[in-house]
């Protein structure tokens, strides 16, 4: 029986600078990149059944470099929608709406086709995703399935993994590059590893607040 495998896509621009990015599509910085090679080293000697991706190119770039060269995109993998948001900071919401959180309080509606996404919409998209993959996860002679995706969205599927709510992803920080495993004990999900990354790769310093 293998690992879920839940791999955040490595630094962008708006990483950086802690701006909410759901459908921008922006490439790896270098410093992302790095952080993708680093991440080839979970992967190196375990058998894995499936590997999926989300369809930005930051995810799949990652992928790409950190040896998942099988990948299958999985749009139900992309990022939360973060509607009006999308480009800003948490320190930027506050200063209209002091006190906001994203797990509880949500998004305001962006631009046509992005009405932004509650906890409860990311939950029944990840909830899709694990009833997809569940039969490899059950499978005792299966190997480890490996998600390559964005950091809200990984979180909001630990919570549904663990059979929690979707809003208990705050609880489960996921830095840029970092690799995390869900398995299990006496038959129930556990967390095995969390939010590894190899020290060489940290995030450079955020010029905004944290979001």
């Amino acid at each position: 029986m293998g690992d879920l495998v839940l791999v955040r896509h490595g630094e962008t621009e708006w990483t950086v600078s802690r701006r909410h990015t759901s459908y921008t599509d922006l490439p790896l910085t270098a410093r992302g990149e790095d952080q993708a090679r680093s991440a080839a080293r979970h992967f190196t000697g375990r058998p894995t059944a499936l590997i999926l991706t989300s369809p930005l190119q930051r995810a799949q770039r990652t992928a790409e470099l950190a040896g998942l060269r099988r990948a299958t995109i999985e749009p139900d993998l992309h990022e939360w929608d973060y509607g009006g948001y999308e480009g800003v900071t948490t320190a930027q919401i506050h200063r209209t709406r002091p006190g906001w959180n994203l797990w509880t309080d949500g998004v305001i509606p962006g631009p046509p086709g992005h009405p932004g996404e509650q906890p409860e919409d990311i939950g029944a998209r990840a909830d899709r995703v694990l009833s997809r993959i569940g039969p490899l996860l059950d499978d005792p002679a299966g190997g480890d399935v490996v998600l390559v995706a964005h950091a809200h969205f990984l979180r909001v599927l630990t919570s549904r993994r663990l059979g929690l709510p979707p809003a208990a992803g705050a609880l489960f920080r996921i830095d840029t590059g970092a690799v995390s495993h869900l398995g299990t004990e006496h038959g129930r999900p556990v967390i095995t590893e969390w939010n590894s990354r190899h020290p060489s790769v940290a995030e450079a310093p955020a010029t905004f607040a944290a979001f």
